[in-house]
């Protein structure tokens, strides 16, 4: 239908003479919208180790530009460009952001447990998206005035807490695919994982 003729079309790759896969259209743009947010980043070479992992247009993360200053990322590998993007905003726009309002100071650096890991979704057979470096988990969030507020901690504690972290966590759900936090299963007890994608599965 004309819902599908809007979508940008993929372009099949070419490859250069040195062997790799030279990004598509749509992958440029995607770099192009990256940068654009402020963030620094390498682009990755395609990889995939095993079937249904890969990394794809990935790209390594150094930091993101918050409202007033550069918001630092540690442990988090390789991830897709779109995720990265998208990951950028929600970091700009929805966490820093409440922050400041929440907690009064805003976010030095977001702590994760990774992104990219070549493993199925926990009791199944299933790929996660985390084998395709389309998930990032989020752990916890660095204040600039040197506060430390964990997933693990924060969800039940202080009001301020609470309720930074519950703002967070919907202002993910309205950019990411997939949002799972503390209230979905113990398995998400600690962080939030963040999936790329066209779903609205929000717990």
């Amino acid at each position: 239908g004309a819902a599908q003729d809007t979508q940008p079309r993929r372009m099949p790759p070419t490859i250069d003479r040195s062997g790799t896969v030279a990004p598509s259209l749509v992958d440029q743009q995607c770099l192009a919208h990256l940068g654009a947010t402020g963030a620094r980043f390498s682009p990755l070479v395609n990889s995939s180790e095993a079937p249904g992992c890969s990394q794809i247009n990935a790209v390594s993360l150094t930091d993101l530009q918050g409202d007033m200053s550069r918001l630092g990322i540690s442990s988090l590998g390789a991830v897709t460009c779109s995720t990265a993007g998208t990951f950028a905003d929600w970091a700009r726009y929805g966490v820093d952001r409440a922050a400041r309002a929440y907690l009064g100071s805003g976010i030095a650096r977001i702590e994760t447990m990774g992104s990219y890991a070549c493993r199925n979704v926990a009791g199944s057979t299933r790929r996660s998206a985390h084998a395709r470096a389309e998930a990032i988990d989020v752990s916890a969030f660095v204040l600039a005035d040197g506060r430390r507020i964990s997933v693990l901690s924060g969800w039940n504690a202080s009001r301020q807490e609470r309720e930074f972290l519950q703002v967070i966590h919907k202002s993910a759900c309205k950019r990411f695919g997939t949002v799972l936090g503390p209230d979905y299963n113990r398995a998400h007890h600690d962080h939030f994982h963040l999936e790329h994608g066209t779903g609205s599965f929000c717990r």
